[in-house]
């Protein structure tokens, strides 16, 4: 397996390695809401992977490529600029290429790409294992390249092969019923059953390569089921803190 983010991180030589927090999760699990208010808590950057995969299907879709072509996604990564904000407000950007249809010029699509059109078609892009390798790739440099004290890394894969070395492993996750009332209030004109049925889905396909509900050795389980909000963002905090090589990072 390639190096962890925080051993190429390491090799930086101008900043120290950014203390690592890797948070894995199904979708309405809380883990990108909580990871952005935990991340400022500790004030940390926050890297929300789940990003580049939906900017990678619209960009797919943008370039008018074959979703499920392995090859041709690959090709449009190769050609690709992608951009997303560590602090603050997200703020996320997409270059393609002439031959791709595009203009060399960054397109902000920080809304686009939670367009219910685009998060349908993300599963045919991120169930390539290249694809997946080279995104992995690219977040392990965002993150060694970042010059912050910490990075909460949040997304599919990132305490098991993206950060698998990262101080901080945490697994959250919530029953599917309390997930689908979550998303519900996220998504207009979609009712309970339907976010449902739809999360219901997409577990199924990514259970296919990825595990969400049974934590690796050294992952913490935070099921969120049964907290609110601030409850879930406080469990995470205290997580890190807690962490001997965490503590004193968070401190400062």
């Amino acid at each position: 397996m390639e190096d962890a983010v925080n051993n190429a991180a390491m090799h930086a030589n101008t900043v120290p390695a950014p203390l690592l927090v890797a948070i894995d999760g199904p979708a309405g699990s809380g883990k990108s809401s909580v990871s952005r208010a935990a991340a400022d808590s500790l004030g940390f950057g926050i890297l929300d992977t789940g990003a580049a995969y939906r900017s990678l299907a619209w960009a797919a879709l943008h370039s008018g490529i074959d979703l499920d072509d392995e090859a041709a996604v690959l090709a449009l990564l190769a050609g690709w600029g992608f951009t997303i904000t560590l602090r603050g407000e997200q703020w996320v950007t997409v270059a393609l290429p002439a031959a791709e249809g595009g203009t060399g010029e960054p397109i902000d699509v920080t809304a686009e790409i939670r367009d219910p059109a685009v998060s349908g078609q993300v599963s045919r892009v991120s169930k390539h294992p290249a694809v997946r390798e080279q995104l992995n790739e690219m977040f392990r440099r965002i993150v060694a390249q970042s010059g912050l004290p910490g990075v909460v890394i949040e997304g599919r894969d990132i305490t098991t092969v993206v950060a698998p070395e990262a101080p901080v492993r945490i697994l959250m996750t919530a029953s599917p019923e309390v997930r689908a009332q979550r998303r519900a209030g996220e998504l207009a004109g979609m009712s309970h059953e339907q976010v449902l049925a739809d999360i219901i889905a997409r577990d199924a396909k990514d259970a296919l390569v990825v595990e969400f509900f049974t934590p690796a050795p050294g992952v913490t389980l935070v099921d969120t089921s049964d907290l609110n909000f601030e409850q879930s963002v406080q469990a995470v905090v205290d997580i890190v803190r807690a962490a001997p090589s965490a503590a004193e990072e968070s401190k400062q």
